[in-house]
């Protein structure tokens, strides 16, 4: 029955809702692209507050996804979206006027930083809607595209940057004037494109209301926890790292030249995010694939920790290439692993948001880690990240695991 009338149906809301996450993640980087470029166009900020406005999106997205993971079951997915896209305009607007205006003061430019992360918090809504269109079957391949479509938006808010705003993330390369109000501008025609197509084409599922005692239930479910764990160093690796990545580079590369490729790491993590889910999928064992990511994930790290102490930007780069990619594998995987831990398709909807809402305050920490010394920081997110690949081992990904999936 599903293939005769239902695949169609979820396939159409499948596109649109992956457009519309695609849009919301670059609206959400756009903090992190314009803070590394602030004071070429005027603005005074210490390297202190310039980590800190990239980190403060991550911080309100974060903490609005343990709100959004319930609103499309209180408003329906299509009204939910709605909403969640139209209120995306504000700090576009808002933004690009005070960046015109290198008088705005640090209170006032923190406010509209702030107020993009609501776009970050679209994630957690659209995921916990879109998996309802999808049988258990597919879901993990459904999930992967519109997480991992939707993650893309990073990468192309990385290319799009030195195009639109014609500046360099290394000053002493720059020779063209900076326009970094462009960059939000440029965002609201595709976002008014994106409204019209959810009020067009999306539909609502009907999903039975909770009562809050139900909607707490899976918070007393230890799985819960530890995949927010496991999620947390996959996904909150990845926005994390795309958070810090353009200062990261002008300060510690500062004559890399990268602005034309650094876009390759998130484009990796975003794009192999399928394939995690595909994999996961093919073996019957998402715990085995987020394994050995996270293996790579520590290797990866360790690299890149030495190419910022021996200054050597091509380890570096390779190296956090890698990092993403297994970042990547992680997040598809761990869609594939919470359907089979949870098997009420509702619960495994809260809890893929709930999940998801704890793993983005990676976009607030992992910069604000890097905002106070770069090898420490790696240091810790290599501990960080051994510690999830030994807590996948044992939960899930060995022989007598006590939650095999």
């Amino acid at each position: 029955m599903w293939r005769v009338s239902g695949r169609s149906i979820a396939l159409r809301n499948l596109a649109v809702s992956t457009f519309a996450l695609f849009l919301s993640f670059s609206v959400s980087t756009l903090g992190a692209l314009v803070a590394v470029r602030l004071n070429q166009v005027g603005f005074d900020f210490s390297r202190q507050e310039l980590f800190l406005l990239a980190a403060l999106p991550g911080l309100i997205g974060a903490t609005g996804r343990l709100v959004y993971t319930y609103l499309p079951a209180l408003m329906g997915g299509r009204a939910f979206t709605l909403a969640s896209m139209a209120s995306m305009l504000v700090p576009l607007i808002g933004l690009g006027l005070a960046l015109q205006d290198p008088s705005t003061p640090f209170w006032l430019m923190a406010l509209w930083f702030s107020l993009l992360g609501p776009a970050l918090s679209h994630f957690s809504g659209s995921m916990a809607n879109i998996g309802e269109f999808f049988p258990k079957r597919n879901r993990g391949t459904a999930n992967g595209i519109n997480a991992g479509v939707g993650n893309l938006g990073v990468a192309a808010a990385y290319l799009m940057a030195p195009l639109v705003v014609g500046s360099s993330l290394s000053p002493a390369l720059d020779c063209s004037p900076c326009a970094l109000h462009r960059a939000c501008f440029l965002l609201i025609p595709p976002i008014l494109v994106a409204l019209a197509l959810v009020a067009l084409l999306m539909d609502d599922v009907p999903v039975a209301r909770q009562s809050p005692a139900e909607a707490l239930d899976p918070f007393r479910r230890m799985n819960l926890w530890l995949m927010a764990v496991v999620y947390s160093c996959g996904f909150g690796s990845f926005i994390g790292y795309s958070m810090a990545f353009p200062l990261i580079v002008s300060m510690v590369f500062p004559q890399s030249g990268s602005d034309w490729f650094i876009f390759l790491g998130p484009l990796a993590g975003a794009g192999i995010r399928p394939v995690g889910g595909w994999l996961s999928d093919r073996i019957q064992s998402g715990a085995c694939v987020a394994f050995a990511s996270l293996v790579v994930m520590l290797a990866a790290t360790l690299g890149v920790a030495i190419g910022v102490a021996q200054g050597d930007f091509a380890i570096f780069f390779w190296c956090m290439t890698a990092l993403f990619l297994g970042t990547g594998l992680v997040n598809g995987a761990s869609f594939r692993m919470i359907p089979h831990l949870f098997e009420s398709r509702t619960t495994a909807g809260q809890v893929t948001g709930a999940v998801s809402a704890f793993a983005a305050y990676g976009a607030f920490f992992v910069p604000m880690l890097f905002r106070l010394d770069y090898m420490q920081a790696l240091a810790a997110l290599a501990v960080f990240t051994a510690a999830t690949a030994a807590l996948t081992w044992f939960a899930y990904a060995r022989r007598k695991a006590p939650f095999p999936c």
